[in-house]
């Protein structure tokens, strides 16, 4: 009996795992060409307004992110990284890395109502549905400046204590971010605006792009070593590391399939199921274009869009490619 029940169990946990590993049958469905030059960082996504908005050189382009037709453009965002789309307020946050600046919009029709100072090199952004506060994390001052969008003041700079990349909330009030010139988590939270833990990355170096699961509370953190480093987010406890692919700049979780994906620059996205909260595997790779090392979800369509560009050959492994003028684009990624 003991053994029957023993095969039944194994037999089970296989399924399961064969399950997770079936395919997801996504691909580039569409190519959304932008008539603009210059680098690129972050995408975000207004689900209320359903537009994209895409940071771009010194500005911000604003695509329907239904057929990627373009409905507007924020221009003088000089160094523009990330765009937080505070929908409660209806208004729009850029980080705008040279100025030193937030760039605030409306949502409706894109007119900019307010400047607001930050900290040097204001770089990755988001706002949090907690606290309704709009998150700054500063690369060359290593804080975070804390917005209020009622007033659009700074109410709070938190000290990280070294440079930050991408962060997340666990929709309770704490905020995790990862460091990236010291491979670290950190933990803050936002009704005290106080440093609660560090989390050091083993086997994890410079981690770029971070996603969470808010049920299961992991951490999915990209690295620079092509590994996906999964923690509790409560502890800190490293779950496992995932080979990814290289140069990854983002990674986001799609909370209702438990995928989480993994934006790789070398032309393709590494695809991780989460099986339960302790078994993770590798689903798939999805081919995209090199470049496409930044991501964005849409989670009413399970799409991901990813801004690229062609890029010119080069000899020179050590140089970093060129890219064709006229050549950028958002790859659309989808069923």
């Amino acid at each position: 009996m003991k053994r029957k029940l023993l095969s039944i169990v194994v037999l089970f946990a296989m399924s399961m795992v064969a399950n997770a590993q079936q395919k997801s049958g996504l691909r580039v469905l569409a190519v959304h060409k932008i008539q603009s030059d210059g680098g690129w960082d972050y995408v975000s996504i207004d689900q209320q307004h359903n537009n994209l908005y895409v940071s771009h050189g010194n500005q911000v382009n604003i695509l329907n992110k239904n057929n990627g037709d373009s409905v507007g453009v924020i221009r003088n965002t000089l160094g523009v990284h990330g765009i937080a789309i505070a929908g409660p307020f209806g208004k729009g946050y850029t980080t705008n890395g040279k100025a030193g600046t937030c760039t605030v919009f409306d949502l409706n029709n894109f007119i900019v109502t307010a400047q607001i100072k930050v900290g040097q090199n204001p770089d990755a952004t988001f706002f949090d549905d907690y606290s309704k506060k709009v998150i700054v994390f500063n690369g060359k001052s290593n804080d975070a400046s804390i917005i209020n969008p009622q007033t659009d003041q700074v109410i709070a700079t938190i000290p990280l204590g070294g440079k930050p990349e991408a962060g997340v909330s666990d929709g309770k009030g704490k905020v995790y971010v990862n460091i990236e010139d010291i491979g670290e988590i950190v933990c803050f939270d936002l009704n005290t605006n106080k440093v609660l833990s560090r989390y050091k990355l083993k086997g994890g170096e410079e981690p770029s792009g971070l996603a969470i699961d808010r049920v299961t509370s992991r951490l999915f953190t990209v690295c620079a070593n092509k590994v996906m480093l999964i923690l509790d987010a409560k502890t800190g406890k490293q779950i496992t590391s995932i080979a990814i692919g290289n140069n990854c700049d983002g990674v986001v979780f799609d909370p209702t399939t438990k995928l989480a994906y993994s934006a790789n620059g070398e032309g393709n996205i590494t695809v991780v199921k989460e099986v339960s909260a302790n078994q993770f595997i590798v689903q798939e790779t999805i081919k995209t274009e090199v470049g496409a090392r930044t991501i964005a979800i849409d989670f009413a369509s399970h799409h991901l869009f990813l801004p690229t560009a062609a890029f010119e050959k080069s000899t020179d492994a050590n140089q970093r490619p060129h890219r064709v003028p006229g050549s950028f684009k958002i790859l659309e990624v989808g069923k």
